[in-house]
């Protein structure tokens, strides 16, 4: 990474060598299981590859590289697979490589040469992947001011004649992409028969390099045009589409569903970004946050960078959700203060309900809450299909589960 680069973020060039300190010690997952939220998308052996590469992962400058050259080696395997006429481990390959090379991009700061480069192999071999897939996946297009948004189109099976499927939205963080949201095996959604979109929203995966970056509220339009889009594809039901969200996307996503009104059947939210000015993510976090969210936001002077940080409030924006809404969130989340969670909470007066694990941090997961607890997956998805199956929520709930994994209505 050019000095240049780096002195974007006065946080970023004072604690790079401490990262990279941090990084020798812990490894690659310092800040977040990434190497799991990459190659949970694709076949048994590829958690095994991204830990053969993260643990040859040293310093910060170490992760694009490795990452590199795993994606090159699968990548070439995936061919030969190919040319064999081996389908199934063509495609197992073609998608694991994708994920690769999306790592590889993640830890770069600069749309240049080798920013594209990725980019492009990302593509070329998630369009092998859709080539051998075992259902239908299709790559679309949305108009976005003036530009577009890159999505990928996931349907549980080949449509009969007429059929069509209720859809969720998805929209992940500021680390994630398209490509790593939908299983290729044995996906949460499409064995609930419900078809998934996923989208590179504004400053997401592709969009930086189409120009498209993110501000305080342009995901609002964006979540819009996704919604239009689906209520006009011929496979999609336009009266059973809901809207689910992680991480960053737990502020993207309201600012949409508070312009939908009843389009949309539900809201479901994990792993929670709510405290108004980003204080927490940005200025106490990992310095990586910060820099990347610049990136994505087009931004290289830090003053500007603060000032466009106070934009970004949903206090009011959630009173004006219609639909059921449902957060999943950390107790002692590290990136944004539950008390922030909870005052928005109070402030929905659509059907709502907030489940909070105890002791959990950001991504949810180690507690005891969580391992003796209802499963957040299971409870969020699950969530997700009663409302498109038209079924109502009963009551608003505020629960808490314990270290026992009980569950408390606060």
């Amino acid at each position: 990474m050019r000095k240049e680069i780096e002195k974007r973020s006065t946080r970023w060039f004072q604690q790079r060598w401490l990262m990279d300190t941090v990084m020798e010690t812990i490894g690659v997952e310092w800040d977040q299981a990434r190497l799991a939220h990459y190659a949970k998308v694709c076949s048994a052996d590829a958690p095994g590859i991204f830990r053969a590469a993260g643990a040859r992962m040293k310093k910060f400058s170490d992760v694009h590289r490795e990452f590199r050259a795993a994606a090159r080696r699968i990548q070439a395997r995936a061919e030969k697979y190919e040319a064999a006429g081996r389908t199934v481990a063509a495609r197992e390959s073609y998608i694991t490589a994708s994920l690769l090379w999306a790592a590889a991009r993640w830890p770069l700061y600069e749309v240049d040469t080798r920013y594209l480069e990725y980019e492009a192999a990302i593509n070329a071999c998630y369009d092998k992947y859709i080539q051998f897939a075992p259902r239908p996946v299709e790559r679309v297009e949305i108009p976005f001011d003036g530009k577009f948004l890159s999505g990928l189109l996931h349907l549980p099976r080949k449509p009969a004649d007429g059929e069509r499927f209720a859809c969720v939205l998805n929209v992940g963080g500021m680390d994630g992409c398209k490509e790593n949201v939908v299983s290729m095996y044995g996906d949460v959604m499409l064995e609930r028969g419900v078809a998934v979109l996923a989208i590179d929203g504004p400053g997401q995966g592709q969009a930086v390099s189409r120009g498209v970056y993110v501000t305080a509220t342009n995901h609002r339009e964006a979540g819009v045009a996704a919604i239009d889009f689906m209520q006009d594809h011929p496979a999609i039901d336009p009266d059973r589409i809901a809207i689910r969200a992680t991480s960053f996307g737990t502020y993207f996503t309201p600012l949409a569903a508070s312009a939908l009104g009843d389009r949309i059947k539900g809201l479901a939210t994990a792993f929670v970004v709510h405290e108004p000015g980003l204080d927490s993510i940005f200025n106490a976090a990992s310095p990586t946050f910060r820099m990347r969210f610049m990136f994505m936001a087009g931004i290289t002077d830090e003053a500007e960078f603060d000032s466009y940080m106070k934009g970004f409030d949903l206090r009011d924006v959630v009173g004006g959700i219609k639909c059921p809404i449902l957060i999943l969130a950390g107790e002692d989340d590290e990136l944004s203060p539950i008390e922030y969670t909870y005052d928005l909470y109070e402030r929905i007066s659509a059907p709502k309900k907030l489940v909070v694990y105890e002791g959990a941090k950001h991504s949810i997961g180690g507690a005891s809450s969580v391992s003796l607890g209802e499963s957040p997956g299971h409870l969020i998805n699950d969530w997700l299909a009663d409302r498109l199956a038209g079924t109502p929520m009963d009551a608003d709930e505020n629960i808490l589960v314990d270290m026992y994994g009980k569950s408390h209505q606060r």
